[in-house]
């Protein structure tokens, strides 16, 4: 078996598991050729790339969600956003994944604080974005605001397209792995939530880039302060000082917040959005 046939066949196997099937397809192969390159065998590597992704990704989904169901109730609902049917079905869904679950009890605290120096937002990108748009209905959006979101989940691209519509927010949701792509479209503001510790087990200079190269007016960047496992001793330090040596000889405005699991950056670049 040829290198490039070897490649497909562990692509193929670790995409095979219900939990990793429906993952953008190139992250999948580099991760895979990473392995290879290491001299694993294929069933070694099949297990490295998918103990890989648990970390970076599956780890934050306690289950698959049945996205049909969801829809089925989505389609039922009003279509304005801040309505409150519309609102707690969106509270109940953001349950579903880790991040956003830990946000609920401050979440309309945490984006009225951290983006007060914002104002109405006119075009937003959110990195890595998990459930996150279903937090539309707090955010202080302007009548014309477009939001853009990058997910490496298929099937989760394809839920929040359809909630985009339902709800007629102009926008849309994109399939897009951030080790490989780096936005150059510029945004008002830019979301990198809880998103730059999972980045770095992928490749370690991509806070630096990511965080130096995002044309954006304001980016929001936040780190989680307990692990998945509920341990959180240094964490919320240890993140401070990392973000802070990364944006150190930057001549950037930024402002702290810190929550109850979460500390948070609004790093003002100025000058980039669109």
């Amino acid at each position: 078996m040829n290198e490039e046939m070897h490649l497909e066949a562990v692509v193929r196997q670790v995409l095979a598991h219900p939990r990793y099937q429906h993952l953008e397809r190139g992250l999948v192969q580099a991760l895979a050729r990473q392995e290879l390159a290491k001299g694993r065998t294929s069933r070694e590597a099949v297990k490295a790339v998918r103990s890989k992704l648990h970390q970076v990704a599956a780890s934050y989904l306690e289950r698959p969600i049945d996205y049909s169901a969801w829809l089925e109730r989505l389609h039922t609902l009003p279509r304005d956003r801040q309505h409150p049917q519309v609102k707690a079905f969106c509270l109940e869904m953001m349950r579903l994944h880790t991040s956003t679950r830990e946000r609920l009890p401050y979440l309309e605290a945490f984006y009225q604080q951290a983006l007060t120096p914002v104002g109405p937002i006119h075009s937003l990108l959110d990195l890595a974005s998990g459930l996150n748009p279903l937090a539309i209905p707090w955010l202080p959006l302007a009548p014309d605001a477009q939001i853009v979101a990058w997910e490496i989940f298929a099937d989760m691209v394809d839920f929040l397209n359809h909630f985009f519509t339902h709800l007629e927010i102009t926008g849309q949701a994109e399939l897009r792995d951030l080790s490989t792509t780096l936005p150059t479209q510029p945004f008002q503001v830019v979301f990198l939530l809880k998103t730059l510790p999972c980045l770095e087990q992928l490749d370690k200079t991509l806070s630096r880039r990511l965080v130096e190269s995002i044309p954006a007016d304001y980016l929001l960047v936040s780190f989680p302060t307990y692990s998945l496992g509920g341990r959180g001793k240094g964490m919320r330090v240890n993140y401070a000082q990392r973000f802070e040596q990364l944006v150190a000889d930057k001549p950037w405005t930024i402002w702290r917040f810190d929550f109850p699991t979460e500390l948070a950056f609004l790093v003002h670049k100025g000058g980039c959005g669109g």
